[in-house]
């Protein structure tokens, strides 16, 4: 129990005391107060009176601590990636002379966003095997040891934990990159990110154009460095994510 405590002093102030444990409590506060005025030369007509207020019951306080606790993660939002709009593709220049495109198409993500607490985290897998230049030899040829070796790592993952906002835009993602069986840390960033409400999905969709530069020796792909294939490749993600 919680015991109230009110002090009325007639002709002299009026003297409060908060809550205190109990009644007993109260009196020392007040004598106390007593000795003061009697050093002062005052005479007080000294009262208090005792509210006690019960505790909530043990019930009552475990609902309002699971109702803060979900009202602090009531603003993180789940997205899944659209398949029809989220693309992994790549480019790499062929002996300093043109571009080389192509791109994954089977890729499956999930998105985790709280706009109001400025975090986030992703999490993407790419099918390596469905790696795709519209030239089927050297889509073997990628698929092989000498690049990706899908048949021994069929999946890169990329895990996202680190969000940067600009107001409600997300500016960049940082995470791990896990490809051939060695996780080292990406940044993706964005050039573009938007989100609106989908008419025919009647669901809020969210995404953009992210890009990095990966070094792929860093992975252990090496093939072709000693004779002009360059180490650097540009990766861009195009992504939208529809709100679950």
């Amino acid at each position: 129990m919680r015991t109230h405590a009110k002090q009325v002093l007639g002709a002299c102030a009026k003297f409060k005391v908060g809550h205190v444990r109990s009644a007993a409590c109260a009196s020392k506060v007040f004598e106390r107060a007593r000795q003061t005025w009697r050093t002062r030369g005052l005479r007080c007509t000294v009262r208090f009176d005792v509210v006690t207020t019960p505790k909530p019951p043990m019930k009552t306080l475990l609902i309002a601590t699971l109702a803060l606790a979900a009202a602090g993660v009531a603003h993180a939002q789940a997205y899944n990636a659209d398949p029809t709009h989220t693309f992994v593709n790549f480019e790499v220049k062929h002996f300093a002379t043109s571009t080389l495109r192509g791109r994954f198409d089977k890729k499956e993500g999930s998105v985790t966003v709280d706009r109001a607490a400025k975090t986030g985290k992703v999490d993407f897998t790419i099918d390596m095997a469905s790696v795709s230049t519209g030239v089927a030899p050297l889509d073997t040829h990628l698929k092989s040891k000498d690049f990706f070796n899908a048949a021994e790592h069929p999946t890169a993952k990329f895990v996202g934990d680190k969000f940067v906002f600009d107001g409600a835009k997300v500016t960049s993602v940082t995470g791990t990159l896990t490809m051939l069986g060695k996780a080292l840390p990406v940044t993706l960033t964005a050039s573009n990110f938007n989100c609106y409400d989908n008419a025919m999905l009647k669901r809020e969709v969210c995404g953009g154009d992210f890009e990095t530069t990966l070094k792929r020796s860093d992975w252990g792909v090496s093939y072709g460095l000693t004779y002009g294939i360059p180490d650097n490749v540009r990766l861009l993600v195009q992504v939208e994510a529809v709100k679950q």
